[in-house]
């Protein structure tokens, strides 16, 4: 008990510091990150090997204690008295324990909150279809995915069906009915539980991750199908994004899969969180909308010409991440080093802000 009283104590330190993350590591005071900053709370005392396991193992239930030293890691969600929820994962180094957790905000913020592009507003109004959002990771995706959730459940009378590892935002039902699945909670896996939604009658489809070649093909599947799916990828760009699903499959399906995904993306939308100058982060986008074009590249296996359809196709609502970079720097949001240093193409950047 007096574990778990210890560890609650250093959360309360985290949630008032307005911290994202805190770690805990073997030799090392506990040490929370602070806009990307890592800052060490240099009052605690210095984590023992026995202080680590008794912190993580006073918030794991028996289960997942044994999945732990099965798996030699975990992922979970833990709810901090009601006053915060935390992302956690525990994992073993060099035979100690470690925990890294992620505050996550109980606020589902909206698009225009979060400063993304107006443009995404038009994603939750289909009735079907595939929407990823992409980027590395801790670059906000779970945050606009659940923007984009909350947004369908405000405005439309429709079920919606969430597959999580581990589940992070927790929507309230409006117009819409939600249920939410956490993986090893409530399903054993994201393949099992896509499959088993088609006889659950959901109309939206939020997949937390796809990381194997059967969550992609049935997301597909699902999309196809008269669902709108959302899902994430750990990918840079709309173009890497089509490569990385494309390329999980065997050389004979590739073809079958390019005209599959041709016919029901919606779009893509790439983002990383990017240093502003008064502080915090900001989003910088690259916004990519499955018109006629970007089918064709798909159908045709062209993906390296994505990005010169995407740049030329601010009309169609489609922006490239140097013009959200540049439009960023313009505004005084971000400084011109950073702009270059999160960019993919940085001489064209130097142009584009010439």
């Amino acid at each position: 008990m007096e574990h778990l009283q210890t560890l609650k104590k250093i959360l309360d330190i985290a949630i008032e510091q307005k911290a994202s993350d805190l770690l805990i590591s073997v030799g090392h005071p506990p040490v929370i990150r602070i806009t990307g900053q890592l800052v060490p709370l240099i009052k605690e005392k210095k984590i023992t090997a026995e202080d680590a396991k008794n912190l993580a193992l006073s918030i794991v239930g028996d289960d997942e204690k044994k999945k732990l030293y099965a798996e030699k890691e975990i992922d979970f969600s833990y709810d901090h008295d009601g006053k915060a929820r935390f992302r956690v994962n525990i994992f073993f180094q060099r035979g100690a324990l470690s925990m890294a957790l992620r505050l996550i905000s109980s606020e589902i913020k909206t698009l225009e909150q979060l400063g993304l592009p107006a443009v995404l507003h038009e994603f939750t109004t289909k009735s079907q279809g595939l929407v990823l959002v992409t980027g590395a990771s801790g670059q906000g995706k779970s945050t606009t995915l659940a923007s984009l959730i909350d947004e369908i459940n405000q405005t439309r009378a429709v079920h919606i069906i969430t597959i999580e590892d581990p589940i992070e935002y927790m929507y309230e039902g409006n117009k819409a009915i939600i249920e939410q699945r956490e993986v090893s909670v409530d399903t054993n896996s994201f393949p099992a539980a896509l499959r088993a939604m088609f006889r659950q009658n959901p109309d939206v489809i939020m997949v937390g991750e796809m990381r194997d070649l059967e969550t992609i093909a049935t997301t597909i599947t699902a999309a196809e199908t008269g669902h709108l799916v959302f899902a994430t990828l750990h990918t840079n760009s709309a173009a890497q994004s089509i490569h990385r699903m494309i390329d999980v499959f065997p050389p004979e399906q590739q073809n079958q899969i390019r005209f599959q995904l041709a016919g029901s993306l919606l779009g893509v939308v790439s983002q990383r969180l990017v240093p502003r100058i008064s502080g915090g982060f900001i989003p910088a986008v690259e916004v990519m909308i499955c018109n006629a074009a970007i089918s064709n590249l798909i159908r045709e296996n062209k993906n390296h010409e994505i990005p010169a359809v995407i740049e030329t196709s601010s009309r169609d609502g489609m922006v490239s991440l140097n013009r959200s970079l540049a439009d960023l720097v313009r505004k005084k949001e971000i400084s011109l080093k950073d702009s270059i240093d999160y960019s993919l193409n940085p001489l064209e950047l130097k142009n584009l802000l010439r």
